[in-house]
């Protein structure tokens, strides 16, 4: 009688897919901007610039699919995206 409920192992399969994937997804997120910082910290303007698009190309990416929200998407951006001007100038 001991027999385990067939759509709640599908949950606990699909949670668990889900948690990894979003996961993955932030790891990505908050590696894009350490790129992005370590390119500010050498005064690298160049390649800050370069590595604050892929961030938010990553983040807006993450943001779409639920993953963070829209507005913790909007102040990571923006965050970053002054941290850039500054070394303009």
């Amino acid at each position: 009688m001991g027999t385990t409920n067939s759509s709640a192992e599908k949950r606990a399969r699909q949670s668990e897919k889900r948690r990894l994937t979003n996961k993955k997804a932030k790891s990505t997120v908050r590696t894009a901007a350490k790129k992005v910082q370590a390119a500010a910290q050498e005064k690298d303007k160049a390649g800050a610039q370069a590595a604050l698009l892929v961030m938010i190309k990553e983040i807006d990416t993450a943001a779409r699919k639920g993953i963070v929200k829209k507005n913790t998407a909007a102040r990571k951006k923006s965050r970053m995206q002054r941290l850039v001007n500054t070394l303009g100038a």
